[in-house]
C-alpha cells in the first residue's frame, strides 16, 4: 500500500500538496503549464495502473537505464533485500518505462532501476507500466520519486540536480523535479559542483550524512592541497573496503587534522621577539622578527626623540653595519 501511495504521489501534485505543503506548491508554480499537463497525465496512468489495466511484462534485456542517473554506487545490502523478497513471491509493485526515444522495440526506465536488475538476475520477466513521455516528464516522475524515497542520500539529490544542470534542464524543471525552491537548489549545486567527481563516488551514497557536513566539506575542498590529499587517501586499497559512511567520516577526520597541524605549525613560526630597556626604563622597544622581516617598536619617555634620531642616522648606522659584516668576513 505505501508503493501505492508512492506511485500516486508521484503523479499527483494535488496529492503531494498534503504531505509536503509549501515546497510542493512553490515547485508546480515554477513548473509550466506543459509540464502540469504531462503530471497530469502520468496521474490518470496511475490510477489506471493500480486496476491493474496496463500492467505488462517485458523481458529485462530490452530495458536501458534512465538517461540520467540518480544513485553513487549500489546498496548491496539493500539490494539483496529486495532480490530476496522477489525471489519468495513475485515483484509486487510494477516499474514505470517509456518506449526508448531513440531505438524502437527496446524501453528504457523512468523509476525502478533496482527491481529491472533484480528480476534480470533472476531470470523473469520485469513487471511494468510503459508510457509514452517526453524528456521533461520522465524528469518529474523519476525526480518525485526520488524525492519520496527515504533512502536516496542528500549527495545523490544533489549529484542528481546537477547532472540534469548538465544535460541542459532548466532550474524550473529541476526544482520540480526534487520539489525544493531556489535556495536549496543552489545549495545542492554548490556542493555536487565545488566537490570533485571523482571523490563524491569514491565516497558513495553516504546516507547518514546531511546537507549541512557535505557544506563543510566542501569548504575544504577549496584548497588545492586538501583535493590533492582526499584523492590520495581515496585511492588506497583500504579506503574502499569501508562503508560509505565511514569513508565521509574519514576523510573530514585527516582533512581537519591536517588543518589542526597547519594552524600549530603557522603558530610555532610566527614572530620571535624580545624586548630591550635603557637608561632607567626612559626607553623602551619591543624587537620582532618574522623570516626576513625585523620591526622595532620603541615606547617610553625618549620614543619620539629616540627614533628621529635612528631615522636620521639609519645612513649611517646602515654603512657602518656593513663594514662590520665585511671585516668579519676577511
Amino acid at each position: 500500500m505505501a508503493r501505492k501511495d508512492l506511485l500516486k504521489s508521484v503523479m499527483d501534485p494535488a496529492g503531494d500538496k498534503a504531505r509536503d505543503g509549501s515546497r510542493t506548491n512553490y515547485a508546480m508554480r515554477g513548473a509550466s503549464k506543459s509540464m502540469k499537463v504531462s503530471i497530469d497525465s502520468l496521474a490518470e496512468d496511475a490510477r489506471r495502473m493500480m486496476e491493474g489495466e496496463t500492467i505488462v511484462e517485458i523481458a529485462p534485456n530490452l530495458i536501458d537505464s534512465s538517461f540520467v542517473s540518480d544513485r553513487l554506487g549500489l546498496d548491496d545490502d539493500a539490494f539483496q533485500e529486495l532480490k530476496a523478497s522477489i525471489a519468495k513471491g513475485q515483484q509486487d509493485t510494477p516499474v514505470l518505462l517509456r518506449p526508448h526515444p531513440e531505438t524502437p522495440g527496446r524501453f528504457m526506465v523512468v523509476f525502478g532501476h533496482r527491481r529491472v536488475r533484480a528480476a534480470a538476475e533472476l531470470g523473469r520477466m520485469v513487471r511494468a507500466v510503459v508510457k509514452p513521455m517526453d524528456d521533461v516528464a520522465h524528469i518529474l516522475a523519476q525526480g518525485h520519486e526520488n524525492t519520496a524515497r527515504a533512502d536516496l542520500s542528500f549527495v545523490e539529490k544533489a549529484v542528481f540536480a546537477r547532472s540534469l544542470l548538465e544535460i541542459g534542464q532548466p532550474k524550473d524543471v529541476i526544482m520540480s523535479a526534487l520539489t525544493v525552491d531556489g535556495t536549496l537548489l543552489s545549495r545542492m549545486l554548490s556542493v555536487a559542483q565545488q566537490i570533485p567527481n571523482d571523490i563524491i563516488d569514491a565516497v558513495g551514497p553516504a546516507k547518514q550524512i546531511g546537507r549541512d557536513r557535505w557544506e563543510g566539506f566542501k569548504k575544504l575542498m577549496s584548497e588545492p592541497e586538501n583535493i590533492k590529499l582526499t584523492q590520495q587517501l581515496v585511492a588506497e586499497p583500504s579506503f574502499a573496503e569501508l562503508h560509505s559512511d565511514a569513508r565521509f567520516e574519514l576523510l573530514l577526520s585527516k582533512l581537519s587534522e591536517k588543518g589542526r597541524v597547519v594552524r600549530n605549525k603557522a603558530k610555532r613560526a610566527g614572530p620571535q621577539k624580545r624586548t630591550w630597556t635603557a637608561n632607567g626604563g626612559r626607553i623602551k622597544g619591543v624587537l620582532g622578527k618574522s623570516g626576513k622581516a625585523f620591526s622595532v617598536s620603541l615606547t617610553s619617555t625618549d620614543a619620539s626623540e629616540f627614533g628621529d634620531y635612528l631615522a636620521e642616522n639609519l645612513d649611517g648606522l646602515y654603512q657602518a653595519f656593513l663594514s662590520s659584516k665585511q671585516e668579519k668576513i676577511e
